[in-house]
């Protein structure tokens, strides 16, 4: 999921421009999803963010040190691809939906918007997004898990057996991997659990992205007109990189609690399923994990959050400027 791109809109850019500088703000940044997030959200031995590093390096264990931490980036590919699709995307249904809530509250598009207005808007971008992402979002999580799942089997040298140095030769040969790509994932999910496999979690999705996207609107204007120094329209840079930062923060505590039970409704479809549905997922994981289960990932979230919106908003002020001087 990539939150923190999306501001108030100046009026007078053309909407093109705001989706050409939602694409390039969000290609300045890798996609914000991470394998360790994944793993936390949907396994519940990790007791942390070091735990979970240390034991998916160990598990990818390949000749390769180069593919073991490629490891770390399994499933990443399609979101990437995406990223700047789906983030020109929500620009415009952003700026769309501002300018008509301003043309029918103040009769103007050019209205400076309440915080109303610019949460209803933020909210409306958000749910336009699940139906683009919930597929790709579907991939990755199930191409970062089957490697867990594979390593469910009981071995009989124990969990904690140290490796051999000299294996012994298989018997038969290992199954590789159910997925062997993103396209191949997507294809496997359609042909099994046909096109609602492909948006699975979506209910989840709705609320994670409309909730925590009108957040991240609406916290962003708040900071920047706190920061703006005084006779002036706009931020400095400091102020736009504080704003950012600390809007990305929010943004994801708001998304994590849904953000957990999307990636465990989604990653449910491999072997047994075990949730029936959103409450149910919802009321199975806090009772056999507490209420602190809704919040894993959040510390992973917001270390990564914070600098990488700190860099989207610097690049997209930037592309702002430019695409003002060359329209004036």
């Amino acid at each position: 999921m990539v939150l923190g791109t999306v501001v108030p809109l100046s009026p007078s850019v053309p909407q093109i421009s705001h989706l050409r500088r939602g694409s390039l703000s969000c290609s300045a940044h890798s996609q914000q999803g991470c394998d360790n997030q994944v793993r936390i959200q949907t396994e519940p031995k990790y007791t942390g963010i070091w735990h979970c590093i240390r034991d998916t390096y160990r598990r990818e264990r390949v000749p390769s040190t180069c593919r073991q931490v490629w490891g770390f980036y399994r499933g990443l590919s399609l979101p990437v691809c995406t990223v700047s699709l789906v983030s020109s995307v929500s620009f415009g249904t952003y700026r769309h939906c501002l300018t008509h809530i301003c043309r029918f509250r103040y009769g103007s598009a050019d209205a400076k918007p309440a915080k109303t207005d610019i949460t209803l808007s933020g909210f409306a971008s958000g749910l336009v997004r699940v139906f683009l992402t919930s597929p790709t979002e579907v991939a990755k999580v199930r191409l970062q898990t089957q490697t867990q799942t594979q390593q469910r089997r009981p071995s009989a040298s124990g969990p904690s057996a140290a490796p051999p140095t000299c294996p012994a030769p298989p018997v038969g040969r290992a199954p590789g991997p159910k997925y062997r790509g993103p396209l191949h994932c997507l294809a496997s999910v359609a042909r099994e659990e046909g096109l609602r496999g492909l948006y699975k979690g979506s209910s989840a999705l709705l609320f994670r992205d409309g909730h925590s996207f009108a957040t991240y609107f609406l916290s962003y204007a708040i900071l920047c007109e706190q920061l703006t120094p005084a006779g002036r329209s706009r931020p400095d840079v400091l102020g736009v990189l504080v704003a950012g930062g600390c809007a990305g923060v929010l943004a994801w505590a708001v998304a994590t609690p849904m953000d957990v039970i999307k990636s465990r409704l989604q990653a449910d479809g491999q072997g047994q399923r075990r949730y029936r549905g959103l409450l149910h997922c919802v009321v199975t994981s806090v009772r056999e994990e507490g209420p602190r289960v809704l919040f894993k990932g959040l510390s992973l979230n917001c270390c990564r959050a914070f600098p990488v919106n700190m860099v989207v908003f610097v690049t997209y002020e930037a592309v702002l400027r430019l695409m003002r001087g060359l329209l004036s």
